[in-house]
């Protein structure tokens, strides 16, 4: 049975949070989630889900910053020893490079990061 929902003030449209857009992207594009079942659910069309997918892969796009991969060994003859930066995050990688995230990145970008080398 569908179902009706009544505006009566004067709003137009109904207003999704940030969070409650999240949640529903989580939900919709989980392994095994079918986006028009998670749609019903919230009583929210398929279409302004991409698209709330889609906004999110740009702002995520446009926060990009690239990191630093550096092979140390490599580094390390023609620099000398050198003081290290202060790193939040440090990866050793498998080929023996090594990934460095600032202290003063924000945290959504290191996030990011750490999710891209994954």
């Amino acid at each position: 049975m569908a179902r009706v929902t009544v505006f009566s003030d004067a709003r137009r449209r109904r207003e999704w949070s940030d969070e409650e857009r999240l949640e529903i992207l989580r939900e919709a594009f989980a392994p095994g989630a079918v986006v028009a079942r998670v749609a019903r659910r919230y009583d929210v069309s398929r279409g302004l889900i991409y698209i709330w997918r889609r906004e999110a892969m740009r702002r995520a796009q446009s926060a990009f910053a690239p990191a630093v991969i550096e092979d140390a060994a490599a580094l390390e003859p023609a620099c000398g020893p050198a003081a290290e930066p202060e790193a939040a995050i440090v990866l050793e990688l498998a080929d023996g490079g090594r990934l460095r995230i600032s202290a003063s990145a924000p945290p959504a970008l290191a996030a990011a990061a750490l999710r891209a080398v994954r």
